[in-house]
């Protein structure tokens, strides 16, 4: 709008994008303020009469103080340990395994004793939800739940703690085993500790998602870490010819519910200390589960 005089003509604003002062020129037309686009040197400006100035400027710094949106308020992100603990453990006891099945330790047949079949699980040989996951089928199986656990478990001891994250992942993983036991048809037997690999995905990625660790000004930004952990699920989950593709789907959600459960509880409670007796649980748990399997099978 042109005030269709000579009067000095002031610039209030300029963008490249003529669309980014589309908002000031509707405050100026709504106060009936006198004003007009030129466009120069690849340059939009937003001009006024020189009369109108004041009151131009006082009413786009009154919308801009309206609309201005304030930044988000993140909580403190607590770091608990740098991860390598838990990665460790769970290193030393997926790849110590099939040393103790090479060797026919305490002359148990490891495999047979520890896998999951569903069938037998429902009969109440519970153990197997557990010892199922330290067990692989060949070098290539364990090398990629070796590698995804770590880098997954990493984070995972950063933001819960190596000894609770891991007693988590354990119970959850174990809980998606028995499902799967259900849900198959029988015979259906499984191995391995993918199923552990994405609980750890889904535990941390809602932990952190539920904590609001990258709360945003939208909400893709808040949703980042649970669109990353599905989007890991989708790409590295349903490969394979011999995937169980029933069991990643139930550990990452099994995962998800602990880590949307252990959000509203303040870890910094639990101390060192704490921490430090979840992970002797998660040792415990698993190793009660093959004394059972290795008492049954003898």
């Amino acid at each position: 709008m042109d005030n269709g005089t000579d009067e000095f003509w002031v610039e209030l604003r300029r963008a490249r994008d003529r669309r980014v002062l589309a908002d000031a020129v509707l405050v100026l037309e709504a106060m009936r303020i006198p004003h007009r686009m030129e466009h120069h040197n690849r340059m939009w400006r937003l001009e006024v009469p020189s009369g109108h100035e004041a009151n131009a400027r006082a009413e786009l710094d009154r919308y801009d103080a309206e609309n201005r949106q304030l930044p988000p308020h993140r909580p403190k992100v607590h770091r608990f340990d740098n991860g390598w603990a838990g990665v460790l453990g769970y290193l030393v006891v997926i790849w110590l395994l099939p040393n103790l099945e090479g060797w026919a330790a305490f002359g148990w047949d490891w495999r047979e004793s520890g896998v999951m079949n569903a069938e037998l699980v429902r009969e109440g040989q519970w153990w197997r939800t557990v010892t199922a996951l330290t067990l692989h089928a060949d070098l290539g199986h364990i090398a990629g739940n070796s590698f995804f656990g770590a880098l997954f478990g990493i984070f995972l001891g950063r933001y819960l703690g190596s000894g609770l994250g891991w007693l988590l992942v354990v119970v959850g993983a174990s809980l998606a085993n028995l499902a799967n036991a259900w849900l198959q048809t029988p015979p259906f037997v499984s191995l391995g500790a993918s199923t552990a690999t994405f609980a750890v995905l889904g535990l941390t990625g809602t932990f952190v998602w539920r904590r609001g660790y990258l709360r945003g000004r939208n909400w893709r930004q808040s949703f980042a870490p649970l669109f990353a952990a599905i989007a890991l699920l989708v790409y590295t989950g349903v490969g394979g010819v011999r995937t169980d593709i029933m069991a990643h789907f139930l550990g990452f959600a099994a995962g998800a519910v602990g880590g949307v459960l252990a959000a509203t509880y303040d870890i910094r409670r639990l101390g060192s200390s704490g921490q430090w007796i979840a992970g002797a649980l998660t040792l415990w748990l698993i190793g009660y589960a093959w004394l059972q399997a290795g008492t049954y099978a003898t």
